[in-house]
């Protein structure tokens, strides 16, 4: 296992970063882009190690029975039928009826912070850390409701 000792450096806008030359790249296997685990060696020292998960963007079909109450003339019941289709009823109940996954891909951690951007378009100014938080499933993790 090789060592390397790097100093913390800060950009102009306050944020800190550590700089990896090739030579680190190289020994270590590490590309752009890898999810790096960093572990408190309680010295004021760290470990960095590449993290073994990956994020999978699973996606899915949620399915629901929704029923409407309509009156309709009696001689043509099937009036109500247009009522429901210009969706100008009213919601009687509904029942989750599950989800169906139709496709699921791995994607690499930009990529997956890219995506959550996109589809989510009104979160962009959270951090990455709280749309990681708030969003994304860890390994392990249960959803909170």
């Amino acid at each position: 296992m090789s060592k390397y000792t790097l100093e913390v450096q800060e950009n102009e806008d306050g944020e800190f970063f550590i700089e990896f030359n090739d030579e680190i790249l190289e020994g270590t296997g590490w590309k752009i882009g890898d999810d790096l685990i960093w572990t408190d060696n309680k010295d004021g020292s760290w470990t960095l190690t590449k993290s073994d998960k990956v994020w999978v963007k699973v996606d899915c079909i949620a399915q629901h029975r929704v029923s409407y109450m309509v009156q309709a003339p009696a001689d043509h019941p099937e009036y109500a039928l247009d009522t429901v289709t210009l969706e100008e009823a009213k919601e009687f109940s509904q029942e989750f009826l599950g989800e169906t996954i139709f496709s699921h891909r791995v994607v690499s951690h930009d990529e997956a912070l890219a995506l959550c951007d996109k589809e989510n378009e009104y979160l962009k100014s959270w951090s990455d850390e709280m749309k990681i938080e708030k969003l994304f499933t860890k390994e392990g993790e249960k959803r909170e409701y």
